[in-house]
């Protein structure tokens, strides 16, 4: 009888703290895009100097020394935003850029590096349409990443992605 109580004591212990350990873990912070900007900085507005004749400034990345939050390190987050594809093939991405907004290092200039979010998603993620917005859930980090289209402030691995929905 000793055996029986003793390992159904085990069993409760080791689901109670089961239970507690899913019921302490913290959902993803919700952040937005503002959230990525220090609060005491003046951020340059890259969206309304958007010129669309094709020419060389229109390709210049603003404010590359802009600062990023560093307390967001290492937090499990969900972003929204756009898609800039940089790796994958016909069916999945693996790798890309999360913009604030359509058309972001493409049509016009990008973003500073504080508002451009390097994602990684292993084993990747089909996407059906560049032009819907999408929420990335992942762990946020402050490292920097730079490629042919732009700088980076920030890189997420992602965990999910998910259509955003208002």
């Amino acid at each position: 009888m000793t055996f029986f109580k003793t390992t159904f004591y085990y069993s409760a212990l080791v689901c109670l703290l089961i239970s507690s350990f899913i019921s302490n873990a913290n959902p993803p912070k919700e952040i937005f895009w503002e959230d990525l900007i220090p609060k005491n900085h003046v951020q340059i507005d890259t969206q309304t100097q958007a010129n669309h004749d094709g020419s060389e400034q229109n390709w210049v990345q603003p404010d590359l020394d802009a600062p990023i939050v560093k307390e967001l390190n290492g937090q499990s987050v969900s972003l929204p935003g756009f898609v800039v594809p940089l790796e994958g093939d016909s069916e999945v991405i693996t790798e890309f850029l999360l913009v604030p907004y359509f058309g972001a290092c493409i049509h016009v200039p990008p973003p500073p590096p504080n508002q451009i979010v390097h994602v990684t998603i292993k084993g990747g993620v089909p996407i059906e349409s560049l032009y819907d917005a999408i929420v990335v859930t992942g762990i946020i980090s402050t490292e920097s990443w730079s490629g042919e289209i732009a700088q980076t402030g920030y890189k997420i691995k992602a965990v999910g992605i998910a259509p955003f929905e208002l």
